[in-house]
């Protein structure tokens, strides 16, 4: 299944300062509705495309926005150019 979205970059104010985009709603709950329960309390593989660098990753769950979030890891913002409070179209592909 695939997802086509835009998400502002944000950066966690956590001391590792990782980087994310949170996953529409609609998207969230497109991934519940496939996955069921499990896909509300765990993370799902998926494949991310973002500005032509595609990468293996996971989504996981976030509680405070209902959602669930994609990190973004430094090798792909160097390579994308993106950084916290940009906007990017992105692509997931669920893993299967």
């Amino acid at each position: 299944m695939r997802y086509d979205f835009e998400a502002e970059i944000w950066r966690s104010s956590g001391a590792s300062g990782w980087f994310f985009a949170t996953l529409p709603i609609e998207v969230a709950e497109g991934l519940r509705a496939l996955h069921g329960p499990r896909a509300g309390f765990g993370s799902l593989r998926v494949r991310a495309h973002l500005a032509g660098v595609n990468w293996d990753t996971s989504v996981f769950p976030d509680a405070r926005s209902g959602s669930f979030l994609l990190p973004l890891k430094a090798q792909v913002r160097e390579r994308t150019g993106v950084t916290a409070g940009d906007r990017a179209a992105i692509r997931i592909d669920l893993a299967i």
